[in-house]
């Protein structure tokens, strides 16, 4: 066989899982073919057939050993009967202590573990931890992704609880599989014999119908007496073993799916404390993840942003500068109106000199004068102090000073 064979084919369409079906019910007429039989056994089971309507015949009908005999085949399997009922009534004690303890309405421990799981994998769900919170839905305050973390660290206790619960409720899995499997191995058993009987049952009302025609013709009173009081029972019994048989069938099959529900469910359990926390797990690494992407690719975006506006404002500073430096380059050193009012202030200064020059001569020639005409009347003091300096120190002749002569 090759690989491809082996190979599922691919569904397109949505997966939909569906509950097993309930067990059908099983007709008693269907039911004796269900069970086989132990071929070996089966001369053993024509010998005693064979035996018994030997034996009841030779009776005489009216003889109490005759309505011992009789009754043999009304309690015959009746043992086995009980057995297959008490089966029943085992697999409902564990129901019926759930109900009285209150745990029935509540479901039971592993499906109660099972929604906790779902519903704290839901509340930890990192798609709920994006974008900013906003107070009354339109200030921004805080960030998500803190408060989801938080979250998920305060849920860890939770979580292993919730672990510990579907393990436990795991190994009741077990232990209930294990009952379920012994339970199933005596119903089979029991059910083999209730097969027997029904054997037994079925050859001895052809046996009697074919014994009861025999004694029919030479002795009616016996033959009304096998047809009354052993066929009837025979055939009533046969009835019983054949309700009782299908009942149990039923009961077997149901054990069997109980047992396979358990199974999966077992599985369902494996998959739980792997895969999901798993899976939430990964996820809650994943956000984690992004937000610390997230916080890089912010600071990304805001220090290319500050580097294009920085680049962005030095180029705006270069081409303002370059313009200025470019317009103070053709321009002249010295403003032209600057240049030509120094100009004038020279030409003003220098008319202002020259008129000033030309009335101080005026201004001068007359300090001259009175300055010569004072020197003049000066001079008399001046030689009356000489003489009488001379006189006073024995000195020679009076100084002689004249108007341009020198001492």
């Amino acid at each position: 066989m090759s690989d491809a064979s082996l190979t599922p084919p691919v569904e397109t369409e949505s997966l939909v899982l569906a509950p097993p079906a309930p067990v059908a019910a099983v007709a008693p007429a269907k039911a004796g073919g269900m069970v086989p039989l132990d071929q070996a056994a089966l001369p053993g089971l024509d010998q005693k057939v064979q035996d018994y309507v030997t034996s009841i015949v030779a009776l005489d009908p009216h003889s109490p050993a005759f309505g011992a005999k009789a009754d043999d085949i009304r309690t015959m399997g009746d043992a086995d009967i009980r057995a297959s009922a008490d089966t029943s009534n085992r697999l409902l004690q564990a129901p019926t202590r759930a109900m009285s303890k209150g745990d029935f309405a509540e479901g039971s421990k592993v499906s109660k573990s099972l929604l906790d799981l779902r519903r704290t994998i839901e509340d930890l769900d990192p798609a709920q931890a994006t974008g900013v919170k906003k107070l009354l839905g339109l200030i921004p305050f805080g960030d998500k992704f803190e408060d989801y973390f938080r979250k998920y660290e305060s849920s860890q206790s939770q979580l292993d609880g919730i672990l510990r619960s579907l393990y436990s409720g795991q190994d009741e899995l077990r232990k209930d599989n294990a009952s379920l499997d012994q339970e199933k191995s005596h119903l089979w058993e029991t059910m083999q014999r209730l097969a027997q009987y029904i054997y037994i049952a079925e050859h001895l009302d052809a046996a009697l119908v074919a014994k009861i025609a025999e004694v029919q013709p030479t002795d009616a009173d016996k033959a009304k007496a096998l047809q009354e009081d052993v066929l009837f029972y025979v055939r009533q019994k046969h009835q019983d073993l054949l309700t009782q048989l299908a009942v149990s069938i039923q009961g077997y099959l149901a054990i069997d799916l109980v047992r396979r529900n358990n199974v999966e469910l077992v599985k369902g359990v494996d998959r739980a404390t792997t895969t999901t926390v798993s899976a939430l797990r990964t996820a809650v690494i994943v956000a984690q993840a992004l937000a610390n992407q997230r916080l890089v690719l912010d600071q990304i975006n805001a220090l290319n942003t500050t580097t294009s506006n920085m680049i962005q404002s030095t180029s705006e500073l270069l081409a303002t500068q370059s313009v200025a430096i470019n317009k103070q380059a053709a321009d002249s050193t010295i403003g032209i109106d600057k240049l030509q009012a120094a100009f004038a202030n020279v030409y003003q200064a220098m008319d202002a000199i020259d008129a000033f020059k030309l009335q101080a001569l005026d201004s001068m020639s007359q300090t001259i004068t009175t300055l010569q005409t004072e020197i003049d009347k000066s001079q008399q003091y001046v030689t009356r102090v000489r003489q009488s300096d001379e006189r006073a120190s024995g000195g020679t002749g009076p100084l002689d000073i004249g108007s341009g002569g020198a001492p």
